[in-house]
C-alpha cells in the first residue's frame, strides 16, 4: 500500500491530466448504471425519479421478454448481427487497405488532401445523410432515376425495393466511417520504422510483398483490439443509419428492422421506459460476453494481441 500511495505522488502530473477524463466516466459512465434497475421493475414515469426507482414492483425477465414474443423478434436479431458482422469486417478491410496505398503516395500533399476528402464524411450526422441518400433514391427527382429513364427503363421506388437496401446500407457506413478509420491505421503505420522497408528494399522485396510481411504483422494487436471493440457491439446498431437513411419505409421492415430501431418503435408509441432499459441491458450483457470470448481466442492465437 504504501508502494502505491508513493506512486501516486511520484506521477501526481500524470494523475491530473487523467483526473478530467476519469470524472467524465464516473459521472455518465458509472453512475447512471445504477438505472440498469429499471429494467428489472415495473417503472412508471411519473412523480420523483429516485422514489419510483427503489419503489417500483420487481417483475424479473418480464421487460425482457418483449424482445422474443414478438414475430419480428427473429428478423431484428438476425439484421442486427449480420449487418454489424459485415460492419467489422468491412470496417477492417477497406479503411486498412487505403490506409497503406495512401501512406505509400510519395507526395504527401496528395496523400494529406485524399485524407481530408475522405474524413469529411464521418462529420456529418445521420441527418445530412439521409439527405444526400435520398437526392440519389429519390423516386420524382432523384440522380439514379434520372439516369435510367434517360437510358429508356422506368423509374424505381427505391424506397419500396428490399433487395437493394443491405447493399446500400452497408455502402453508406462503409462511406460514413472509411476516413475515421483510415486515420487510425494510417497514425500506426507512420510508427513502424522506417528501417525495416528500407531493408526489406534492399532485398527486393516489392510495395506488396512489404504490406503482407512488414505492415500487416505490425498492426496485428491494432487489428485485434478494433476487432474486439466492434464485436463488443454487434448486438447495437446505429439508429440513424437504420432509421433515418431508410427514412422508416414500413415496407424495409424485413431488411432494416434492427433491435434498436424495433425499441424505438415501441417506445414511440407505449412511451415505456422499462423496455427500452430492458433492450440496453441485454445488448451490454451478451456484447460483454462476446468480447470476453473474442478475447480469450485471441488470447490463445496471440497473447500480446489480446485486448486483457
Amino acid at each position: 500500500m504504501k508502494e502505491k500511495i508513493r506512486t501516486f505522488w511520484k506521477n501526481w502530473q500524470l494523475t491530473c491530466m487523467a483526473l478530467p477524463t476519469l470524472l467524465w466516466l464516473i459521472i455518465f459512465s458509472y453512475i447512471p448504471l445504477v438505472g440498469i434497475i429499471i429494467a428489472f421493475k415495473d417503472y412508471r414515469i411519473y412523480g420523483d425519479f429516485f422514489d419510483n426507482l427503489f419503489q417500483s414492483k420487481w417483475v424479473g425477465f418480464e421487460n425482457f421478454k418483449f424482445l422474443f414474443s414478438t414475430n419480428d423478434g427473429g428478423i431484428m436479431i438476425r439484421n442486427t448481427v449480420v449487418y454489424n458482422s459485415i460492419f467489422i469486417v468491412m470496417d477492417i478491410v477497406i479503411p486498412l487497405m487505403l490506409a497503406m496505398m495512401l501512406n505509400s503516395l510519395l507526395e504527401k500533399r496528395v496523400s494529406r488532401f485524399y485524407q481530408t476528402l475522405l474524413f469529411f464524411p464521418y462529420f456529418l450526422s445521420w441527418v445530412i445523410v439521409d439527405y444526400f441518400v435520398f437526392a440519389f433514391l429519390s423516386q420524382d427527382k432523384g440522380l439514379i432515376n434520372g439516369m435510367i429513364v434517360s437510358l429508356g427503363g422506368s423509374k424505381v421506388d427505391w424506397y419500396s425495393t428490399t433487395w437493394a437496401w443491405p447493399f446500400l446500407l452497408v455502402l453508406v457506413n462503409v462511406w460514413k466511417g472509411l476516413g475515421y478509420n483510415i486515420v487510425i491505421y494510417i497514425a500506426a503505420i507512420v510508427g513502424i520504422d522506417r528501417t525495416y522497408y528500407e531493408a526489406a528494399s534492399l532485398d527486393g522485396a516489392t510495395k506488396f510483398q512489404q504490406a503482407r510481411l512488414i505492415t500487416l504483422p505490425m498492426l496485428r494487436s491494432l487489428i485485434a483490439v478494433l476487432f474486439l471493440l466492434g464485436v463488443g457491439k454487434i448486438f447495437n446498431s446505429s439508429l440513424g443509419l437504420f432509421y433515418n437513411v431508410p427514412r422508416d419505409s414500413a415496407a424495409l421492415y424485413g431488411v432494416t428492422q434492427t433491435i434498436d430501431t424495433y425499441v424505438f418503435h415501441v417506445f414511440k408509441i407505449l412511451g415505456d421506459i422499462k423496455l427500452s432499459s430492458a433492450a440496453a441491458a441485454f445488448q451490454s450483457l451478451v456484447g460483454l460476453v462476446i468480447i470476453v470470448l473474442c478475447n480469450f481466442v485471441i488470447r490463445i492465437i496471440d497473447r500480446d494481441s489480446a485486448l486483457f
